[in-house]
């Protein structure tokens, strides 16, 4: 069996004691999980940036818009439980494909469908490709010896900038070509190439160990593990910020700077692409210095960004400046948890537990979009909302400190109590 540490003739980079050789098939396989992702997560976010034409079309409400953005959110969220699982079952060789190609019926659904109620319905159904983090992490988890592992998952997590694709081209092909259906084909075939391209391409890393318990033993004792609700509830701080500020930013600045549907996607691409860019810094400082120190310089900073923007300033340059920090933090507190991730789970419950924390990250990201058109529909200001999520990041970094820092590394299992 080969020993995914050493490689294979296919050739390696340098390694060392410390830093073990790594086949050229792990960076393959990374490289066609973080492609994978990217065009699953294009699809998810697909009705974000068509937020406000749906409600002006329709006669949404503030609500009704943000549940109609959050819905794909909620479920790609819940989803990542069973998916993770089943990635620890059957491989990621099987499932990637498997998530891709049946994404594809919501995509094309979208160009069909034009009431609220079955937009509602597709956007559910959309929430399949939001769950392809579930099986990419564990994918790109095995292939990894510890020590890079951070790095790995880092870099994977670049592809969740397929969002800001989303974001940027979606209402441009509504202005070019008078509808969106081009962009929702488009989509569809890439989907149905790339799940193509995964079946002869994806292989699950040797000696990949297929759990024999059956899932709701695995998922049982994922939950009770000490270290599964704390790195969830991190998760939910960190990606539930980018993913909210992600969906919700096209929206919000519309409302509160008055910018074009064109002007408002476009700045809310520019918040994923930076926050997906930091993601495997994140993840590789992570590896150095460990994540605690990473994920408190992540916290600290989206507090105070968040309380800064409470009080709106000027777009150009202090709000601009602030989303771009508030981006940087959120990708680097991403990338730290997953590396925390990697430190304190077994590789044959990756999975599982990635799934759980991947669950109450996008979780994390489906309450602030409804909270912030709730409270800007009763107010008409977004300050509550902006205060609540610094009160969060705060909070994060409070447990950081007094619970992480020192011992946050490998030598260090008992890291989050017993």
């Amino acid at each position: 069996m080969t020993d995914t540490r050493t490689g294979s003739g296919t050739g390696t980079d340098a390694g060392s004691p410390d830093r073990p050789a790594i086949p050229t098939a792990a960076w393959v396989n990374l490289a066609l999980a973080t492609v994978g992702i990217a065009v699953n997560f294009w699809a998810w976010g697909l009705i974000s940036p068509l937020g406000p034409t749906y409600k002006q079309q329709l006669g949404l409400s503030s609500f009704q818009q943000s549940f109609l953005v959050a819905v794909p959110v909620l479920v790609g969220s819940l989803g990542r439980i069973p998916v993770g699982a089943l990635t620890d079952k059957y491989g990621a060789r099987l499932m990637v494909p498997a998530i891709s190609f049946a994404t594809i019926l919501p995509v094309l659904g979208l160009s069909v469908v034009h009431s609220y109620a079955m937009l509602l319905l597709v956007g559910f159904l959309l929430g399949i490709g939001g769950s392809f983090f579930a099986a990419g992490v564990p994918y790109v988890n095995a292939w990894f010896p510890p020590a890079r592992r951070g790095m790995a998952t880092g870099v994977f997590g670049i592809g969740t900038g397929g969002t800001a694709i989303a974001s940027f081209f979606t209402a441009r092909m509504l202005r070019w070509y008078d509808n969106t259906n081009t962009m929702f084909y488009l989509v569809a075939i890439v989907l149905a190439v790339y799940g193509l391209i995964a079946l002869l391409v994806a292989r699950d890393a040797p000696g990949r160990q297929v759990p024999a318990q059956l899932f709701g033993r695995r998922f049982a004792e994922a939950l009770r593990a000490p270290a599964t609700l704390p790195m969830s509830l991190l998760y939910a701080v960190a990606f539930g910020a980018f993913v909210a500020m992600g969906v919700y930013l096209p929206t919000y600045l519309k409302e509160a700077y008055s910018l074009s549907q064109d002007g408002a996607s476009t700045r809310a691409a520019g918040f994923t692409l930076v926050a997906v860019l930091f993601r495997p810094l994140g993840g590789t400082l992570s590896d150095r210095i460990g994540p605690a120190k990473v994920l408190m310089a992540s916290f600290a900073t989206l507090g105070v960004t968040a309380v800064w923007q409470a009080f709106q300033p000027a777009l150009n340059p202090w709000s601009t400046v602030a989303f771009l920090v508030m981006a940087a933090s959120v990708g680097l507190g991403c990338g730290a948890v997953f590396a925390l991730v990697a430190v304190v789970t077994p590789k044959e419950k990756v999975g599982t537990v990635t799934g759980l924390v991947g669950a109450a990250g996008g979780l994390g990201g489906y309450f602030p979009p409804l909270v912030m058109g709730s409270v800007y529909g009763s107010t008409g200001s977004y300050a509550i909302g902006l205060m609540l999520l610094s009160d969060a990041a705060f909070a994060a970094l409070v447990y950081c400190a007094a619970r992480l820092r020192g011992r946050d590394r490998r030598d260090s299992p008992n890291a989050f109590g017993s």
